[in-house]
């Protein structure tokens, strides 16, 4: 299986440093559409995935529409996650999909309304109570992630550790 995580426009470092690290644990590709609100240079963003960059598969986008370009969506199994998805993020039978493109939006907006309306049927929800604006960025990609490994029986994953067995 491969994963794709895709960040369109980050704005916060110590998020996306957070989801490489989860990246590079679950060998997921990370995307990083631009622009960023920060340099990945930053101390930040490394500091957060500190030892984790060298093993991280990254990707970098000039922009959304070029990403789009790129991977079109029509003929990947694309995923979009908004608070407004139509489907809870568990839904999709990912067992049998080679490969899987999960979509962040931005910390203070999201993805762009006009995609998430194009894609409705592509976009899925963690559930949480109502009245509530969303789930921390890093959060929410480690939720998805990981729900997608499960279903793929953590694939590639180790699976028993062998602390206990020394």
């Amino acid at each position: 299986m491969k994963l794709h995580v895709v960040l369109v426009e980050p704005e916060i470092p110590q998020n996306t440093g957070n989801i490489a690290r989860t990246c590079a644990a679950i060998g997921a590709k990370l995307h990083l559409v631009h622009p960023l609100g920060f340099s990945i240079s930053e101390k930040a963003v490394k500091r957060a995935g500190l030892d984790y960059w060298d093993k991280l598969d990254i990707e970098e986008h000039i922009s959304f529409k070029e990403f789009l370009n790129t991977y079109q969506p029509e003929t990947h199994n694309m995923f979009f996650v908004t608070t407004k998805g139509k489907h809870v993020y568990s839904e999709p039978d990912f067992k049998n999909m080679e490969e899987i493109f999960v979509l962040f939006g931005k910390e203070t907006k999201g993805l762009p309304e006009d995609v998430l309306q194009k894609y409705i049927d592509k976009t899925i929800r963690i559930p949480m109570r109502p009245h509530l604006r969303s789930l921390n960025l890093s959060n929410s990609v480690a939720i998805v992630a990981y729900d997608i490994c499960r279903q793929k029986d953590f694939e590639g994953l180790e699976e028993i550790s062998s602390y206990f067995d020394e």
